[in-house]
């Protein structure tokens, strides 16, 4: 019988043969592919469980979305006026693992005055934004979804899922952890709506954070000098784009 040391080493194993396999097949179909590291073929490999087909074919959508939906490398602050005044996305420290976190606040996201477009152009801005803070190898970063007063007007199916597809399509294993806090009981009614859209890896990263533990739930990813303002710790918020 193999140890678990054996384990271990046969996946990594696997996992280095694989990646070759997938560098070789997406070099191939795609030269653009030649300009992104092993590290992140690596992450569309894990999120297809180590099947370079999968991975394959999952990574080349990316090349092509990336070219049409970005067409200019990145997404500039004139392109998203109206979701920047909103000022619903935080930048923030790091927790304990050193991912940075973001805070979103989604009372102040509403469906009636926000364009699809611009709100998936934010979205990709707001990514890439936190996805600049990774350093020392970290690929991650987590997220509180603060969800304090939000209501049915703040219940936007459509852009949920837009967000779901993106994160899990184009930013496959860059989500290391999602704190929901102050979750009202109205929320459960879209939770049950867009659930069945997050993939099982995803939805083990979700916590729901009650409200009487809600500092203390925190504190044991994030230590009190990092963590916001209003969950109890030091950092005052910064809208993303200022961050």
């Amino acid at each position: 019988m193999a140890t678990v040391g054996e384990n271990v080493k046969a996946e990594e194993n696997l996992e280095k043969k694989n990646l070759e396999s997938l560098r070789m097949a997406v070099n191939r179909e795609d030269p653009d592919a030649k300009d992104h590291d092993d590290l992140t073929l690596r992450r569309f490999l894990r999120a297809r469980d180590l099947n370079v087909d999968k991975a394959a074919a999952l990574f080349l959508k990316f090349l092509r979305w990336r070219r049409e939906f970005v067409p200019k490398g990145s997404i500039s602050e004139s392109e998203i006026l109206n979701e920047i005044a909103k000022e619903k996305m935080f930048g923030q420290g790091f927790d304990k693992k050193g991912r940075p976190i973001s805070v979103v606040i989604g009372a102040r996201h509403t469906c009636f005055n926000r364009d699809i477009d611009e709100f998936k152009r934010f979205l990709v801005y707001v990514i890439d934004k936190i996805c600049s803070r990774l350093s020392g190898g970290q690929e991650k970063f987590v997220v509180i979804g603060d969800l304090q007063g939000w209501g049915y007007a703040n219940c936007d199916i459509r852009a949920y899922l837009a967000a779901l597809e993106i994160m899990q399509e184009y930013y496959p294993e860059r989500l290391g952890k999602v704190y929901l806090v102050h979750a009202p009981y109205i929320f459960w009614t879209a939770w049950k709506m867009i659930s069945p859209f997050i993939d099982n890896n995803t939805k083990k990263k979700i916590v729901f954070v009650e409200n009487k533990r809600l500092k203390e739930t925190l504190l044991e990813d994030i230590d009190e000098a990092q963590l916001p303002e209003p969950y109890g710790g030091k950092l005052p918020l910064v809208p993303i784009h200022q961050s």
